[in-house]
């Protein structure tokens, strides 16, 4: 696998510019060129899994000069994520996207937002890391406001602004580790930093890519872009967006910079920790008020973010157990997978109701068990997983990163993320309430289930619910610890990369 790494990207950006010349002669070859790139991509993410640590040097040029692509144990992890998630959102799309004009453009754009993930995720320098960033930051902008209306168009606006507040931040923290440095390449940079130490300078660099990767991954105070674009951009999107982008954008460069260039520190785990505490609360409670289903599953999103930051943080913490941060980092990979799983269903399944019904005003719908028994069973599973029941998937990661929160000590924080719990449920046993059960409205007693095209994807996520959950050893064992071991060994990450 390690002579066609680069294909993760080359593939995605390739066919994003070749499907526009070919939907010029047949409009029906999009479907099948986007399918196919990302079902590659997918089987191909799938068989880095079982590839060992490898460095890729673009052009055979070594480091610190030349451009590197790393494969670890986190990246493998995250192409995954990226890649499953994308190909599903494509089968979802085939049908979904009927409805929206322009649908080769889609495919194009969608394709950029995944090759400019799959960079960011590979990448072993800073600045092709931003680069890559804009990408899928640029085309997600575009697909946000798919839909030209007055509402989508205003909620790209105000994403491509704020993204570009976010972009300039961590572009300038860039600039100045560079500055400090005299390097790109990230492991050489830890160890110039290591030299160094954290001085004004770095602390100033670590404000900024707390600010730029925190707007990036929607954590509060930098979320107010994510409720708009969510409920704004088609359905496949908005599983991307939250399933996907916010993770691989924000969540994942903070990790990877954290853990591999900074270093663990006492003052950035706190940050962490209060930001993700703080988005957890906020974003929990706001969801419970709204009566918007996209919307609803938008501020679910900040708040279940929060659960990563805070698990995060603690493992940023140098002064606690090496068990106490294995356990955290584990929480917290396993609920950015978790994540990525029940929240994508979830978008999917508000989708396939809106395509039928025409709505997502909660207080329109009602007794969708009865028409749409396969799509409401899954937004069902997606519900009872996201909420922490067992023995879904997200009973184990929440439940794992309490466990650490209160194996360190720190028992505000664990008792708020139990008090979120309990509010995540409050507002999806709503949800259930509203759409899956009471009385059916008049006017949907002709509905009928969505097109397969679009339920398989629902069926394919709702079993990884319960899988992920009922084997949980397995994928601890098999999928996480390379994972978190690639996270916990700095200087094996620098040793990697620069040839040991």
């Amino acid at each position: 696998m390690q002579q066609y790494y680069p294909l993760f990207t080359a593939i995605p950006l390739a066919i994003a510019f070749v499907n526009l010349l070919i939907t010029k002669i047949n409009k029906r070859a999009g479907d099948y060129l986007a399918l196919i790139a990302t079902g590659v991509l997918a089987y191909m993410s799938i068989k880095m899994l079982f590839v060992g640590p490898f460095s890729y040097h673009v052009g055979g040029h070594l480091p610190p000069w030349g451009i590197l692509l790393v494969s670890d144990g986190l990246s493998s992890l995250m192409l995954v994520v990226i890649n499953v998630i994308a190909f599903l959102s494509i089968i979802f799309s085939l049908k979904y996207m009927t409805t929206y004009t322009a649908k080769p453009k889609y495919y194009s754009l969608f394709l950029l937002m995944v090759g400019g993930m799959n960079g960011v995720v590979i990448t072993g320098d800073l600045f092709n890391l931003y680069v890559f960033l804009e990408i899928a930051s640029i085309a997600s902008y575009a697909l946000v406001g798919f839909g030209c209306e007055k509402e989508e168009l205003e909620a790209s606006f105000k994403y491509m602004i704020l993204g570009g507040v976010a972009s300039t931040g961590v572009l300038f923290g860039i600039a100045f580790l560079y500055s400090i440095t005299g390097t790109l390449n990230m492991p050489d940079m830890a160890m110039q930093l290591e030299l160094v130490g954290i001085n004004r300078a770095v602390a100033f660099v670590i404000a900024l890519f707390v600010m730029g990767f925190g707007l990036k991954a929607s954590s509060v105070p930098f979320h107010a872009w994510l409720p708009d674009a969510h409920p704004s951009a088609p359905a496949p999107i908005s599983a991307m967006l939250s399933g996907v982008l916010i993770k691989a954008l924000g969540v994942y460069t903070i990790m990877r910079i954290m853990f591999h260039v900074i270093g663990p520190n006492p003052l950035v785990s706190s940050i962490m920790m209060f930001l993700g505490a703080l988005s957890m609360v906020v974003g929990g409670l706001l969801a419970i008020g709204q009566e918007d289903f996209k919307r609803m599953l938008a501020y679910s999103s900040i708040s279940q973010i929060g659960y990563v930051m805070i698990a995060l943080g603690l493992a940023l913490n140098p002064g606690i157990g090496m068990m106490t941060k294995a356990l955290a980092i584990v929480g917290a990979l396993f609920h950015l997978v978790n994540h990525a799983v029940f929240k994508s269903l979830l978008f999917l399944c508000s989708g396939a109701v809106e395509y039928r019904t025409g709505t997502r005003d909660l207080g329109k719908l009602g007794g969708l068990i009865r028409k749409m028994p396969v799509t409401m069973t899954t937004c069902s599973i997606g519900s009872l997983s996201i909420a922490g029941l067992p023995p879904f998937n997200g009973f184990w990661s929440k439940l794992i990163i309490i466990m650490a929160l209160l194996r360190a000590g720190y028992m505000v924080y664990g008792a708020i993320a139990i008090l979120v719990g309990f509010i995540t449920l409050a507002y999806f046993i709503k949800l259930q309430a509203n759409v899956l059960f009471g009385k059916l409205p008049e006017a949907f007693s002709e509905v009928r289930e969505a097109p397969f095209s679009m339920v398989l994807p629902l069926v394919i996520l709702a079993i990884l619910c319960v899988g992920l959950g009922i084997a949980y050893p397995f994928v601890e064992t098999e999928m996480l610890r390379a994972a978190w071991d690639t996270l916990l060994d700095k200087a094996g990450f620098m040793n990697l990369l620069l040839g040991g």
